[in-house]
């Protein structure tokens, strides 16, 4: 891609699922028609890219991730007819659309697993992995270690035992078939046809393991594979890869333009929350340092929270318990054993400022930003809900009943729409916060369209810069133009010296801050509790280079 077309690094990212975004015919259950009903909303926010959690037919015992057709819509969502209109009206406000691909294991109910197992001379048996003894050794941790004892279940019917890193009702594809590779080509030019602009590769990790060893590099055929083929049969789609792990098994899905376009970045998101737990800037300077080297054309995508559990496995023992201990107390709060099941609004306690800094964070690290459905209105979650259904709860749109999500009675819904406390539908909806100046949603229509502004926080050259003060993170991203942002990750008020800001062949504009402040003179610079504060540098014209602040 020439670097016109590396629009991904300048994107603003919003997942949602269809689900329950917006339900537009009264079965309780959103859909297509309904999502295109609030695309204008969606592009007043300053939102360029939707992500799509699956939308495939589906047993829907995983939240779609249990697929049993990759060639259709799951009808309680529309029809192929009502993506096609979504994608053209999308791409109507100058938005793009990336969808799940969801292909280290299908459902159950999958007419390929139904085939594998009745008929072992049929070419879809060796589309997963059978063995007719159960293996000794355990060749790969199940996903789920808390809800799944093993990653090999007998089937009856077949006679044999089949892996399944995921639930027992999601068979893992054999990814060494090539006839697998094939569909997984037929998979991706079908939805590429359609207008989509890349995928989220889920599971990522997985596709490069197999079943005997762990992480070959002859493995990642697969992912350079899928790479060569949107390369040929697209101009600008991307891979995205969904994969977490230390610096060198992540690092190993950046390699030139033979694998992934960008990276979820789940080193830094770790470290963040250690260092919102901690009240230092050190651990998030820690996290950017730990990231492997990649070319310029890829990307990372940051986020603080989306519709999975808020995974700490790469933390430290100490650090994660430390993490536990101030976000999730509560071990209700927390899954799986090595993530939390909340929402940002209250895991912050709800804190405005702590929220606010959370996503001047976001938006101003190096890499492209992702948020979550509601997020920008500050939306909880429901304890009550079982697993990571905590915080996948419809949309608050209206003081309405259900939220102005849907007018089906409640027990129609995919689930309740929060009700009560402070998160509540009546406390925390879209219309309301659009009828008030100073309203979350305000804020980050705000910090949205600043992030759009400034292209150096995608594609430039990034530093982190010494402040001499533990409780801050400062640093700079560089162009044509320099943005130098600074946050007081503490409850103190602190002051710090940046000599970045005290040049005199520049002048700086403060563009962004969460309160008046006065210009810093000589690089000092004063910051409030959970304080943060954007500066752009510009070049200064010789004669009015003196003097300026």
């Amino acid at each position: 891609m020439k670097e016109k077309d590396l629009w991904y690094k300048h994107a603003i990212i919003y997942a949602l699922d269809v689900e329950t975004f917006q339900d537009s015919n009264g079965d309780g259950i959103g859909d297509f028609q309904g999502l295109i009903g609030r695309l204008d909303y969606l592009a007043t926010l300053g939102i360029t890219c939707i992500w799509l959690l699956p939308f495939y037919p589906t047993p829907n015992r995983d939240n779609g991730y249990d697929v049993m057709d990759y060639y259709n819509i799951d009808k309680r969502l529309g029809s192929l007819g009502d993506f096609a209109a979504f994608i053209r009206e999308a791409n109507e406000r100058g938005m793009r659309v990336l969808v799940d691909l969801v292909v280290n294991h299908t459902s159950d109910q999958h007419p390929w697993f139904q085939e594998s197992r009745k008929n072992p001379n049929s070419k879809f048996r060796d589309f997963y992995t059978w063995r007719k003894e159960k293996p000794k050794e355990q060749i790969a941790k199940p996903a789920f270690a808390d809800r799944q004892d093993g990653i090999w279940t007998y089937d009856e019917e077949a006679k044999a035992y089949y892996m399944h890193r995921f639930y027992k009702h999601q068979p893992d594809l054999n990814l060494g078939n090539p006839e697998v590779h094939k569909e997984i080509h037929h998979i991706m030019g079908f939805w590429l046809a359609l207008g989509v602009s890349g995928f989220r590769i889920d599971a990522a990790h997985i596709l490069v393991e197999s079943d005997s060893e762990i992480d070959k590099d002859e493995y990642y055929d697969l992912i350079e594979d899928m790479r060569d083929f949107v390369t040929q049969h697209s101009k600008d789609a991307i891979l995205l890869a969904e994969a977490s792990g230390p610096p060198e098994v992540v690092g190993k899905f950046f390699k030139g333009r033979d694998r992934m376009h960008m990276m979820f970045n789940f080193l830094l998101n770790q470290h963040v929350f250690l260092a919102l737990a901690q009240k230092k800037g050190i651990p998030i300077a820690k996290g950017l340092r730990m990231l492997p080297p990649k070319d310029d054309d890829l990307q990372w995508l940051n986020f603080l929270r989306h519709h999975d559990e808020l995974n700490l496995e790469d933390l430290e023992e100490p650090e994660t318990q430390e993490v536990f201990d101030v976000f999730a107390p509560d071990k209700d709060m927390r899954i799986f054993g090595r993530g939390i099941r909340r929402r940002l609004a209250p895991i912050l306690g709800g804190d405005r400022r702590r929220i606010e800094l959370a996503y001047s964070l976001l938006f101003s690290l190096p890499g492209t930003p992702v948020i979550q459905y509601g997020a920008e209105i500050g939306m909880g979650d429901d304890l009550s809900l079982e697993g990571r259904k905590s915080v996948r709860t419809p949309m608050q749109w209206t003081t309405e009943e259900n939220g102005g999500f849907s007018n089906a009675p409640v027990d129609q819904l995919p689930r309740p729409v929060i009700s009560g406390g402070a998160y509540g539908y009546k406390k925390v909806n879209v219309v309301q916060q659009q009828r008030e100046t100073n309203s979350l949603l305000n804020w980050m229509e705000r910090v949205i369209r600043l992030r759009r502004q400034y292209p150096e926080l995608g594609s430039g050259t990034s530093d982190i810069l010494q402040v001499g003060n533990e409780k801050v993170f400062a640093h700079s991203c560089e162009l044509v133009y320099t943005t130098v942002v600074v946050h007081n990750l503490s409850d103190d008020d602190v002051t710090v010296t940046l000599p970045a800001l005290d040049q005199k062949d520049k002048y700086m504009v403060e563009v962004f801050s969460n309160d008046d402040y006065d210009m810093p003179k000589k690089g000092q610079v004063e910051l409030k509790p959970y304080g943060y504060r954007w500066f752009r540098l510009h070049p200064a014209k010789k004669e009015n280079r003196e003097g300026k602040a």
